[in-house]
Order: structure tokens, then sequence, then C-alpha cells
């Protein structure tokens, strides 16, 4: 018998659910393995992941720039023949030039940074922040992380000191913060998005769920904000995010702004808590001058989707100096994001400019990437508008559509005896019929009485779209 059992190993590890990666997205990659060798049992000749939002591993390519100037960091003697780089393999000048700048700040790319990142790196970051914000930033209080999920991990360690120290999440959210907050065996405490109205914050919701938890001896010291949205791809307007800092003011809680989908917007503009927040401290220095902030930003979404190298930060506002230097040390422990992760962001936020040897080239990839997923999430959108039972918000931005469905009773009846949700049931279905894999809206969290799925709209072509369709159609009538 091992040592180690499902009954004695860490019980808030067990209790964790992460629904993106859960079972259908493994029986999905049971069903990628039987294409691959070739089976013919199956009744779709491809499986599509729409279940995670992972660009590349899709058809979004990676931009030219980043991935020529990562080449040479990676391996340096390609600089010492320029000729062959700029003559023969379409290297730009400015190409080499970033490449020898980043590689005179970090030194080498299999060597540690400091534990909070390139100081370098941290700079332009600033730079970047000051130019998206118009007010300075410090770099002081920028780290690089691991992607956003590390930034969120290492914030959450920090926040949540007991089983009662609660932390407000948006319902639906995306599930890296219920599952963290169970790790760590602290409190959720859910607040609803309002569907009707384009899935933004309401000020009501936020307050009953933060007054309810507190009555039941819950220290509520955070609030989570996704903007744009995952799951929902809900952009909030400025008046929301003045909303939810008011709110954070009022009750001195802590704002965690997940701001990952920054540069996925399709209507109207993204307003980040940061400036926000600023041009409030401007108006009422008393009120918020106190805040404190913390907004996340990563290479893993947007037109960059480098997901699998790692690369992401946070910056601080408004944190107390000996509470921050516990934050040093808590990264430090995992002694520093992935350098090459690091680079990728130093390129994110200081991209080529026009009139630079590569903007060209550069500027044709951003906005042709921006185009085809605005082009997907419309035509998705549209489809789901044309199918009997599911209702859909225009998008707005993110990578992802929140439909609702109403399945048949019928439908609910079946999924009880099988021991799934109805919108489990539902999400089954569809991928043992076409392929496509997509995840329940219970798994990011759903107001009672309601079915959502949400998909990514980042796969190819239409096929997939019309087998939707086609299995939705065949579903409900034979469960009607």
């Amino acid at each position: 018998m091992t040592r180690l059992n499902i009954n004695n190993i860490n019980p808030h590890v067990v209790e964790a659910k992460y629904a993106v990666r859960g079972e259908l997205a493994v029986k999905s990659e049971e069903y990628r393995a039987k294409l691959r060798r070739g089976d013919k049992d199956l009744p779709f000749s491809q499986v599509v992941s729409a279940n995670i939002g992972n660009p590349q591993q899709l058809d979004q390519k990676p931009i030219t720039f980043f991935r020529q100037v990562l080449s040479l960091l990676e391996n340096p003697k390609l600089l010492e023949h320029e000729d062959v780089l700029l003559n023969s393999l379409g290297y730009k000048p400015d190409v080499l030039e970033r490449a020898k700048k980043l590689l005179h700040d970090v030194g080498s790319v299999g060597a540690y940074s400091a534990s909070a990142g390139v100081p370098a790196i941290k700079e332009s970051i600033a730079k970047f922040l000051e130019a998206r914000d118009g007010f300075p930033a410090d770099p002081a209080h920028i780290y690089l992380s691991a992607g956003a999920s590390s930034a969120v991990n290492t914030l959450l360690h920090i926040i949540c000191a007991a089983p009662n120290s609660g932390v407000l999440v948006p319902i639906p959210q995306y599930p890296l913060y219920t599952a963290s907050l169970s790790v760590l065996n602290a409190t959720c405490v859910p607040y609803y998005l309002n569907e009707h109205e384009h899935w933004g914050t309401s000020h009501d919701a936020i307050k009953e769920a933060y007054t309810a938890a507190k009555a039941n001896g819950t220290d509520v010291r955070a609030i989570v904000i996704i903007n744009p949205g995952n799951p929902t791809g809900a952009s909030l307007p400025e008046e929301d995010v003045k909303s939810v800092l008011e709110f954070a003011a009022e009750e001195k809680l802590v704002v965690l702004a997940d701001e990952v989908y920054q540069t996925n917007v399709f209507i109207g503009t993204f307003h980040s808590f940061r400036q926000t927040l600023h041009k409030l401290q401007q108006e009422d220095p008393e009120k918020y001058g106190d805040v404190e902030l913390a907004s996340m930003h990563s290479v893993s979404k947007g037109m960059v989707g480098e997901c699998g190298h790692r690369g992401g930060y946070f910056d601080l506002v408004g944190f107390d100096k000996e509470v921050e230097e516990q934050i040093y040390k808590f990264v430090s422990i995992t002694l520093c994001a992935p350098v090459i992760g690091q680079c990728l962001v130093e390129m994110m936020v200081n991209p080529p400019k026009p009139g630079d040897p590569s903007w060209e080239l550069y500027n044709e990839e951003y906005s042709g990437i921006f185009n085809r997923l605005r082009e997907r999430a419309n035509a998705l959108y549209e489809t789901f508008l044309g199918m009997d039972g599911v209702e859909c918000g225009k998008p707005q931005g993110s990578m992802y559509l929140f439909p609702t469905v109403h399945v048949p009773p019928k439908a609910a009846e079946e999924a009880k005896r099988e021991g799934r949700t109805p919108d489990e049931f539902y999400c089954m279905r569809m991928l043992e019929a076409t392929g496509v894999c997509v995840v329940p809206g219970s798994g990011f969290g759903q107001k009672e009485g309601t079915l959502h799925f949400r998909t990514t709209f980042l796969a190819p072509g239409t096929e997939w779209v019309g087998a939707i369709r086609k299995f939705h159609n065949e579903f409900m009538e034979k469960y009607r």
C-alpha cells in the first residue's frame, strides 16, 4: 500500500475545482489521442479546444518581432552573423538592437534574475503604465511573475491569513480564484454580475454579498475584478470601475484587478483600475488616498498569445511598506519569474513603434489577429442568436462568449440520472457529438436556475460552429 492516498493528502487540494481543465478537457484529450492513432469510430475528425484561452494551440501565429528577438536571446551566437540575419533570414535592425539591449540588461536568459524581476524590464513596464494611464509609475512597486496566475497566487497568499479571511469574487468567475482560495483554506465571498446589463458589476450586489459575509463572521479583505471579463467577455464602463473603487475605499478592501484581456476590447474602451484610482485620488485624496490596488497583466492573452512562456507582472499602489517587504520575500521563495518570459513582457509593453524597421510587419500582424478575433466572435454570436433556447450578449471583449442555454426538462432528468448538472450533461453530449470542448457554466459559478457554457472564439474556420448548431438542434429535438 502506498504512503499517500486520496484520504490523507491535503484535503484543500482535493476540494479545489478547476473546470477549464476538468472532466471534459480530459475526455477531449482522449479523443484527440484516438484520432492521432487513426481511429475512425468517432463522429468527428478533429477536436476543437474551445475550453481554454490558449491562442497558439489553435491558429494564432506568434508575432514575428517577439520570436525573432527571443531566438537571439536563446542563442546569442547568432549575433556574430548579422549579415546572414539581416540579408538572408529577414531580421530587421531593430530586432538585433532589442536583443542586444535585453542581453545587456539580463546577462543570460539561463540565469536567475533579481527576485522581483530584471530592473530594466521593470522600468519599461513603468513607462508603459505612465503612457497608458497618464500617471507616473514606480518600478520599485512592479513585480514580474510567471503569468498572471502566479501573481494571483502571490497576492492571495499574502491576503489570506486565516480560514475566515474573505475575498469577494465575481460570479461567474475564472476558477483560478475559487480554486486558490480553496487550497489556502480561505473564504470565497461570491458577488453576482448582472447578465442583463452586459455582465456589469452591481454596487448593490457587491454590498449585499459583503454585508452577509461580514454578518457570518468573515473578515472580508479584498475584492477581485476581471476586466475585460472571463468567462463573460464583459468590458466594464468607467462608472463600474469607479463604483468598485468607491466601495473598496469605504470598506477598506484591497482591489485585485485582473486586466489580462485589456487589449481584447471590441466595444467601448478599456478603463484601467490604476488610471481611475489615480483620477479619484486627485479629486478626493482623503477618501481614496489609502486604497490598496494590485493590477495584473500577462503575455498570455491579447494579440501576444504567448501562454507557454509564462510572462506577466503585477503593479502595487498604496500597499504598506512592511507588507510589500513580505510580498518581496514570497516571490523570492520561488527565486524569480522565467527570464525569457520577462523579456517577452518587455516587448509586449515596448513593441515596435511607427518608423521602426519592424513596425509595418508588427502592425499588420497585430491588427490581423485583432480583426480575426472580432470577426469570429461576431460570427459565433450570430450563430447563437439563431439557436432555439440559447441567449447570448454581444461580444464586448476578452476571448469568450458565455451564452445561456435552456435545456428541456427531459434532458435535466437524464443529467440527474448521470449525476451531472444539466449544463455538464449538455456540454458532454456536445463533445461526444462534435469534438468541440467547451466548459459548463457551473465551472465558473452562475445564478441558481440558470445554465450557461463558456466557449472561446479562437478556433479557425466555421465547420465547428456549424457542428455546434447541428448538435444543438438535434439535442433539443431529442429531449423536447
